[in-house]
């Protein structure tokens, strides 16, 4: 890993489920950082950023979903088993980040493979009716444009078309123009 070492990773590791909310979030923050510059280097990793979803602030949560799904496009096998928290930070009342980072977990999950986009498509599509023009909309499109430059199904795409169209030729600003442009990579 770029600037890190083994025992250093192990030690973020474990501060991660360590006692102090502060700390917490401080080390999911470097852990995402981490993951976007060398992904594969936390693969072996995964099942501490996954428990870590459990974590009762935030921005543990979201740091941590922003990881895993960095994780996720160079191996999502390996984060498979973030599905079940992913899915319930999808719907966290208390925090559209977290929605956020859980959604385009989702979208990069789903976009690995038919199987898995056919596995995430549900969710996706209920969170794309749930928070259609909420403040964070604009990043979930862009997701879900990466989904569908992705390996999705044959139904996933056919149901994301389904899902963007009436925005695509009636709608207005960014969410008119983003739904085109899903529907031109479909």
């Amino acid at each position: 890993m770029a600037g890190i070492d083994e025992g250093r990773l192990a030690e973020l590791l474990e501060e991660l489920s360590g006692s102090s909310r502060r700390r917490r979030q401080e080390v999911a923050h470097e852990l995402a950082t981490l993951a976007r510059e060398d992904p594969g280097a936390l693969v072996a990793h995964v099942d501490e950023l996954i428990d870590a979803l459990e974590r009762p602030e935030a921005q543990t949560r979201w740091e941590v979903l922003d990881a895993l799904s960095a994780v996720a496009e160079v191996n999502a096998d390996a984060v498979a088993g973030a599905f079940d928290g992913a899915e319930a930070s999808l719907f966290d009342d208390a925090s559209a980040t977290v929605r956020l980072a859980a959604f385009v977990f989702l979208c990069r999950y789903a976009a690995s493979s038919p199987e898995r986009s056919d596995e995430a498509w549900p969710l996706i599509d209920e969170a794309v009716q749930c928070y259609h023009g909420d403040a964070e909309y604009r990043d979930m499109l862009a997701a879900l444009l990466g989904l569908a430059r992705g390996s999705a199904s044959d139904a996933t795409r056919a149901a994301l078309a389904d899902r963007v169209r009436f925005d695509a030729e009636s709608g207005s600003g960014y969410i008119k123009s983003f739904s085109q442009e899903i529907l031109q990579e479909l």
